[in-house]
């Protein structure tokens, strides 16, 4: 699969929605999208958090990661962080700050990364189980930006695959984590100039959580509970 060069986002001073990813990517076509949100990645930070596409931008409430208002990932986060899940909701209004939730990932050492760069939506949708992978994540240069990550979560099986593909032996299939357990992450340079001049990549944890989606069936207090104890096991409560 190709890989993106370089291109983040790493100012919390700037919108997240200006970012592009590299022109030297395929060409776009009819089918093939490019991921609309380029990874936020506070220098500081020490956990990453790794999904796969968002929905069609007819259902965007925002341009930000998770930008469907019927996706509970920012209640749950304000539930977690501020036991209100309202925390980062923009008023009565059917949609979220996004200023807001990227300084408070800034603030709070914590990053985001779509772990699929291009795909083909098989159904139009933005269902995993219908996604077509075209382009992985360059995770060599994300790395580099965020030298203290020690933690990677996913909350799916397709972003929770596309990871532990990246490894130079991926585990069969009946060994990736299940909801709620995590795993080593050996994952090495797979640049060698990256590699010589960067010394050894950090020990890492996969981590797998919930789906924040509503068509996941467990409901919104369980996901709460179990983002909660994620984020106190890697020190951010």
């Amino acid at each position: 699969m190709t890989k993106p060069p370089l291109n983040t986002h790493t100012d919390p001073s700037k919108p997240a929605n200006d970012f592009v990813w590299s022109q030297t990517l395929e060409t776009e076509t009819a089918n093939i999208e490019t991921h609309p949100f380029g990874p936020v990645l506070p220098p500081d930070a020490t956990v990453m958090m790794m999904g796969t596409f968002p929905p069609t931008a007819d259902k965007w409430a925002m341009s930000f990661h998770y930008p469907n208002f019927y996706n509970d990932m920012w209640r749950i986060y304000g539930r977690v962080f501020f036991d209100d899940a309202d925390y980062f909701r923009v008023g009565d209004e059917k949609r979220f700050d996004s200023e807001r939730i990227r300084a408070f990932m800034f603030e709070r050492g914590i990053a985001s990364c779509p772990t699929v760069v291009q795909a083909i939506r098989e159904t139009g949708n933005a269902s995993d189980k219908n996604l077509t992978v075209v382009t992985t994540v360059d995770l060599d240069s994300i790395l580099l930006q965020v030298p203290k990550v020690e933690a990677l979560f996913t909350t799916g099986g397709k972003a929770t695959e596309v990871l532990l593909n990246l490894l130079n032996a991926p585990p069969p299939k009946s060994r990736y984590p299940k909801t709620n357990q995590s795993m080593d992450y050996p994952y090495q340079w797979q640049d060698i100039d990256k590699s010589s001049s960067s010394g050894k990549v950090n020990d890492l944890t996969l981590y797998r959580l919930p789906s924040t989606s509503r068509a996941y069936p467990l409901g919104l207090d369980k996901k709460v509970e179990a983002y909660k104890a994620f984020f106190k096991k890697v020190g951010k409560l």
